[in-house]
């Protein structure tokens, strides 16, 4: 029988040592900031309730959540029927639970049910990998990391100008300068909407705005005329996405377009406390087009896009006063924002910012002559490691120059070589791979040296 070969599910993959190795910095950079901002971490299962997960994200979003089977005989419960009915009927019948589509509605399934011991507000990070069954394409994945921080139990935009400056925070660390944020508020889109003739089809106006990145200004007109925009109006919202000039400047024009209200208020509050905070070298746009296609959004959004890469949005949140109300605890106000692990990854690699560091696995290698001493060397090995240095010894005796080659594919810096002569002497060669120097030193002098080089 003909073996097949493995393959993986399309829109995932593997990480490797050195990728992995890039991943864990991006992550602990990001964790170190939601730290230092005083948030804690939580965690929740791969897996929710289809009932907690579905009606959250818009009708598009639905479609994208992965389904899990009933375990055992998922079919029982069903009949002949119901697959004449179709696939909305059928579902609620064999399939109970779903991975998760982001971190956000279980975040907020996660307050409900420990709301009675949880002290608000509360400050809570989550890294955790999500799935959607999305069509994959560059910076698209089916599983994909989400790094979010979200601040529920209080409406004060103090917050939305803390998470304004830990996004710079995190880019900064990372060492990435081609970033823009972006920032609209929600209630402007639905004023938009409403003053384009499309009262009670805002939703719908803004999945369309939220396109037009992706597909032009021709069709997203178009698509708009198409549920009932007045043209003429229309045109004065679609002008309106290319006001240029001062982020607080912009926020008057929009007023003399759709008058005063809960988002220009907002937003000029925003922008207050931003200055308090001291705004030198913040890396901010007011967008009106800016949608965030995802509908639990109420006030405030962002969205942080690299001017220097073709690749999607990299960090994306926003404020929602409802979310925990569908889940039954009303009143409980929120904002979060999500960085994208991948497509962050995918941006420092183009454009080559990962430290050189991240992929050396160890700072030296033991090699040896024979077993003899190799036996001596796992003493040796235990002092390095109990020094703080990262030490491996070749686990075999073997040539070598086998031994070297193991050390120069791994970038190890340094190789300690062990023989009788050394033994006698209670001293090493020490060599440098990267400029071939070697001496012979004691135990505790080489620990001195590569301490001392770290």
């Amino acid at each position: 029988m003909a073996t097949s070969k493995p393959s993986l599910p399309k829109g995932t993959r593997d990480f490797g040592p050195e990728q992995s190795a890039k991943r864990s910095y991006i992550i602990e950079t990001i964790k170190n900031n939601f730290i230092k901002y005083g948030f804690s971490q939580i965690e929740t299962p791969a897996m929710e309730q289809l009932s907690v997960l579905t009606g959250k994200y818009g009708d598009e979003g639905d479609q994208l959540l992965f389904k899990i089977m009933n375990s055992g005989d998922y079919l029982k419960k069903s009949d002949s029927t119901d697959f004449e009915k179709g696939s909305a009927h059928l579902l609620p019948k064999i399939s109970e639970k779903g991975l998760k589509y982001d971190l956000t509605v279980p975040f907020a399934r996660f307050v409900v049910m420990n709301q009675n011991d949880i002290t608000f507000p509360f400050k809570r990070f989550q890294i955790q990998p999500v799935w959607r069954a999305d069509r994959p394409q560059k910076g698209r994945y089916r599983e994909f990391y989400q790094c979010d921080a979200d601040i529920v139990g209080t409406d004060s935009l103090v917050n939305e100008a803390e998470l304004t400056q830990l996004i710079h925070d995190v880019y900064n660390d990372l060492g990435y300068k081609g970033f823009v944020l972006k920032i609209n508020h929600r209630e402007i889109l639905m004023e938009l909407a409403r003053y384009a003739g499309l009262a009670g089809k805002e939703m719908p106006f803004c999945v369309i705005i939220d396109k037009l990145d992706k597909v032009g200004q021709e069709k997203v007109i178009e698509e708009l005329l198409a549920i009932g925009a007045n043209q003429e109006k229309l045109a004065d919202v679609i002008n309106s996405f290319s006001t240029e000039g001062e982020n607080t400047l912009k926020v008057e024009m929009i007023e003399k377009v759709i008058g005063s209200n809960r988002g220009t208020k907002e937003l000029t509050e925003y922008f207050d406390f931003l200055q308090s905070y001291g705004t030198e070298n913040l890396q901010i746009e007011l967008d009106f087009s800016l949608a965030r296609g995802l509908s639990y959004y109420t006030g405030i959004i962002f969205e942080v896009k690299a001017t220097d890469v073709q690749i999607g949005s990299i960090t994306g949140g926003g404020r929602y006063d409802n979310l925990t109300g569908v889940f039954g605890l009303q009143g409980t106000s929120g904002v979060g924002i999500s960085f994208g692990l991948d497509r962050i990854y995918d941006v420092l690699e183009e454009k080559g910012l990962f430290p050189p560091s991240l992929t050396q696995s160890s700072d030296v290698l033991i090699t040896h002559f024979d077993e003899e001493c190799m036996k001596h060397g796992l003493g040796l090995l235990k002092q390095l490691r109990a020094a703080g240095i990262r030490a491996e010894m070749f686990p075999e005796s073997v040539k070598m120059k086998k031994q070297f080659n193991y050390a120069d594919k791994k970038e190890i810096p340094y190789v300690l070589v062990i023989g009788s002569e050394e033994i006698k002497r209670g001293e090493y060669s020490l060599k440098n791979m990267k400029d071939g120097s070697q001496e012979m030193l004691s135990i505790e002098r080489i620990i001195e040296s590569i301490t001392d080089q770290k």
